[in-house]
């Protein structure tokens, strides 16, 4: 079982890798500290994917969803709301698991052999619908709400939370060019500590910021139940031994609830089943 659950974690984590270096591929960004600005750049992925680090050759969803709310005046974007829709329909927090690259980052530390091993911080059950607060207040409400004399707002979650943007964008841009360091100020300190606080915590625990803070994760998640890719248990075949619960990461009772909000389609719990009594619809359909 263990095995499997390697081999598994193994393929996905080059997946990962690969959709990192497909998306954020403009090198010279990273060399010159410059951000691409291309007709790509106009187009979202659909994980995080800050629009200012220097080697994004593509847009963020959630920061594409910001600047729709924080626009003057409020236009829906059929595009940024038809994208997220579409990629949530189609396969729901798959992109977490698979195609995230802050994801990737929480997976490598959480390898790091320091620390007992949890899958959730103390309070989990609770502490799980923080990102729907997230979501509500730091994407939406206060993009909208919250205006400057020209009647433009900020986005929010952006400047005072992503971990993602601190990493990706925020870093390599000051180890680029040096003249960014004269602008440095409470906003960056106080992200550069998110940052910091997500990194420990990863090591400890598995994956917190999709847990708790992504804004992202709580979209998909609502998609989840209804994703044309959604996994599925054999009860005739299930033996009900508890191990795909206990394989699962992400907190979850596999076997109450196998397509739940919080399921990032590691496939964990397929690998550790012994009976193979999990599949995914793509997989029956074919």
């Amino acid at each position: 079982m263990e095995k499997r659950i390697r081999k598994k974690s193994l393929v996905r984590h080059l997946v990962q890798a690969a959709f990192f270096a497909l998306t954020n591929g403009y090198a010279a960004g990273f060399l010159t500290g410059k951000i691409y600005r291309g007709p790509t750049k106009a187009v979202c992925v659909p994980g995080l994917n800050c629009y200012s680090c220097p080697g994004a050759l593509m847009a963020c969803p959630i920061g594409s969803l910001q600047a729709v709310f924080q626009g003057k005046g409020f236009n829906l974007s059929c595009y940024v709301f038809g994208l997220i829709m579409a990629f949530g329909t189609i396969c729901g927090r798959f992109v977490c698991g698979w195609l995230c690259p802050f994801g990737l980052v929480q997976d490598l530390l959480h390898k790091i052999p320091l620390f007992k091993k949890k899958k959730g911080l103390p309070g989990h059950k609770y502490l799980k619908y923080l990102k729907y607060a997230v979501l509500a207040l730091m994407v939406i409400v206060l993009p909208l709400a919250v205006k400057n004399f020209a009647g433009l707002g900020d986005p929010w979650f952006c400047e005072y939370i992503c971990p993602s943007g601190t990493l990706f964008a925020g870093i390599p841009l000051l180890a680029a060019n040096k003249t960014f360091l004269g602008a440095l100020g409470s906003r960056f300190i106080l992200k550069a500590s998110v940052l910091v606080l997500i990194v420990v915590l990863s090591i400890k625990y598995y994956r917190p910021f999709c847990k708790y803070l992504c804004p992202l994760g709580a979209l998909y998640g609502f998609f989840n139940p209804i994703a044309f890719f959604r996994y599925t248990i054999d009860k005739d075949s299930c033996i009900k031994c508890g191990s795909c619960t206990e394989a699962c990461r992400m907190g979850i009772n596999v076997m109450e609830n196998v397509n739940s909000e919080e399921c990032i389609r590691c496939g964990d719990c397929k690998a550790a089943c012994q009976k193979d009594c999990i599949s995914n619809k793509f997989m029956s359909l074919r």
